[in-house]
């Protein structure tokens, strides 16, 4: 993340994580603000709403309430609307993104990123996730699954600056490179 942006969310999502933990909700407000992130990048429209000064702050606090309001801890739905009082809330994704980093890092989870070709059932996933613990030195690990279908097949794993690269896409072209050296 930006340093910048860094400046702008990790106060709030610091408060936020403090007072999920000050009520036992922590796991809960994970859950909720993976959720969440997922409508925010799934509903261009609903993100860019919350975003757009035009819309007044308490048309964006009345939404979020008719929205949220069953669906998120109260102190989940009181932190939407503290960032729509100021003006912040176009950075929702920013914050929970970063409130999840903080989680993370207390608790000392890696994030592995996979990439593959096609959705992988729960058999591949267990297997990659193995591999993946042992390339990453720990078994305290995140899979943050991804689908990309240029990769043609195979996936390919980012943790940290680790890249493990099983793609059939790059296999392609490397074969291509070594041609081209032999030619």
């Amino acid at each position: 993340m930006m340093p910048l942006l860094n400046t702008i969310t990790t106060p709030y999502a610091e408060a936020f994580l403090q007072v999920a933990e000050n009520r036992n909700e922590v796991d809960e407000v994970v859950a909720q603000s993976k959720s969440l992130l997922e409508l925010w990048g799934q509903s261009s429209e609903f993100s860019e709403a919350m975003a757009s000064p035009v819309l007044e702050v308490e048309t964006k606090k009345a939404v979020l309430e008719k929205i949220f309001s069953k669906e998120i801890t109260p102190s989940f739905l009181n932190l939407l609307k503290l960032l729509a009082d100021r003006k912040r809330i176009g950075y929702l994704d920013a914050v929970l993104e970063r409130l999840l980093e903080l989680y993370r890092e207390q608790r000392n989870i890696a994030l592995a990123t996979v990439t593959s070709a096609t959705s992988l059932n729960e058999d591949q996933q267990a297997e990659i996730l193995k591999t993946v613990q042992s390339v990453a030195g720990t078994d305290n690990l995140e899979l943050n699954l991804k689908v990309d279908p240029n990769l043609i097949g195979g996936f390919v794993v980012n943790v940290g600056s680790k890249v493990i690269d099983a793609s059939l896409s790059s296999q392609v072209r490397r074969l291509g490179l070594a041609l081209a050296k032999v030619s």
